[in-house]
């Protein structure tokens, strides 16, 4: 039964609540039929002939939940080709298309075939292709799934809409499971993950058009493949971020990203060549811009957060490159041209932070006093921020025993609006 949208918020509450507790009792109950169904002494029937019996169970979602479990036991019987058998499985899902029930039937196939995969090195690997068999099932699996998570915004009550994002979001997990267990497969190296996974997968995140899938899928590309397949596909990995929904917490995403990266290059000396060869800071600069420029709504802090980030990214990764973080410096000029100024206080304190970055980094004001736009950016504060921004400059000199040994330095621009 559909749920109608004439529910009230209370029935969908208990059904989806049901729905939950009867999943897991459920699980526990079919991996006990599990155990029946391998020892066919106890039943009679051949594996073969039990996974062409189950498929004619009445209703559809039993019939489905029956040839899970059969499945799973025809693949460690190793009658059929593993890649055969799961193709079948996840084709025959499509069958339950009510959001909720979907999703729990497909998690439960993901649940019983994690460990079944042909893989390469697995006791199912079959032909030389198998590895690609693998990740063919699981990316099925995941698009499907993620079309039903993205259906079931649709269910209930219209004017419980927001309680209903919340109920939605606790479902995200079955879906980001699948994007774990393709980061775990061993035949997906960084050829197969630029060639096939990411792009397969930012296509879906781009389509399927929803904020909460959008974000929540690209935190779990960050998240689970390693920082070299990010650094080496970063191009492909920030093409999509324009193109996502303008409601999206992209400066979140991006920064996640960021900071990822720049700890990887902290890792060793040896990846710090690859930044390098890949111009990973032009990509990063670039591909913030275009989204600024995309999501028009972005408050001014959104925008000198992301600015924040890359700055960060570039004092770790790039610290003897003094015109990277000049260029940082002038986009966050750019963007503030034209206002009045600040008056936000969350936004005059990403600016302070903003300002803070190169001190804290080089721990001498005299290299900030090379940067071209960091009085520029100073131009933008009210004298209150001016005043603490003068404080923290000169709080480092003291700290540091900064010798400020020309008049020039002295009365370089800088210090016009603080003194």
């Amino acid at each position: 039964m559909l749920i109608s949208l004439s529910w009230t918020s209370f029935e969908f509450d208990l059904y989806f609540y049901l729905f939950d507790v009867l999943d897991m009792r459920a699980f526990d109950e079919l991996r006990k039929l599990e155990m029946f169904f391998k020892d066919e002494s106890k039943h009679g029937c051949s594996i073969v002939d039990l996974y062409e019996l189950v498929q004619h169970a009445g209703n559809i979602l039993p019939r489905l939940y029956l040839l899970c479990t059969v499945g799973s036991v025809y693949i460690k019987s190793k009658e059929a080709p593993a890649k055969d058998v799961l193709k079948d499985l996840v084709e025959m899902c499509r069958g339950v298309q009510h959001p909720i029930r979907g999703l729990f039937l497909r998690s439960y196939l993901a649940q019983i075939s994690r460990d079944k995969l042909p893989d390469i090195g697995s006791e199912y690997e079959g032909d030389a292709d198998t590895a690609m068999d693998a990740v063919e099932f699981v990316l099925q699996n995941f698009t499907e799934m993620n079309k039903l998570w993205v259906r079931l915004q649709h269910q209930g009550p219209v004017h419980a809409r927001e309680k209903q994002e919340k109920e939605r979001s606790e479902l995200r997990d079955l879906v980001g499971k699948n994007l774990h267990v393709l980061s775990q497969i061993e035949g997906v190296d960084l050829e197969m993950y630029k060639d096939t996974v990411l792009p397969r997968v930012l296509e879906q995140v781009v389509n399927c058009k929803d904020e909460l899938a959008q974000y929540y899928v690209m935190d779990c590309i960050i998240q689970v493949f390693p920082d070299e397949y990010h650094l080496q596909t970063l191009e492909t990995l920030l093409g999509a971020c324009p193109q996502l929904q303008p409601t999206v917490d992209i400066k979140t995403v991006l920064s996640q990203l960021m900071e990822r990266l720049s700890n990887y290059a902290a890792s060793s000396a040896e990846v710090l060549p690859e930044f390098l060869q890949v111009e990973a800071f032009a990509k990063l600069s670039s591909a913030i811009g275009k989204v600024i420029e995309a999501q028009v709504e972005m408050p001014v802090v959104g925008a000198i957060a992301l600015y924040v980030s890359l700055l960060t990214f570039t004092l770790r990764v790039h610290p003897d490159r003094l015109d990277y973080v000049d260029q940082v410096l002038g986009a966050c000029v750019k963007k503030l041209s034209g206002k009045a100024k600040l008056e936000d206080s969350k936004a005059t304190k990403q600016v302070v932070a903003l300002l803070s970055a190169p001190l804290e980094k080089y721990n001498d004001i005299v290299t900030a006093l090379t940067l071209s736009n960091y009085p520029r950016v100073m131009d933008h504060l009210d004298n209150g921020t001016n005043k603490v921004m003068a404080m923290v400059i000169i709080q480092s000199i003291m700290k540091n025993w900064t010798c400020i040994s020309t008049a020039d330095q002295v009365c370089f621009s800088l210090f016009n609006p603080l003194f």
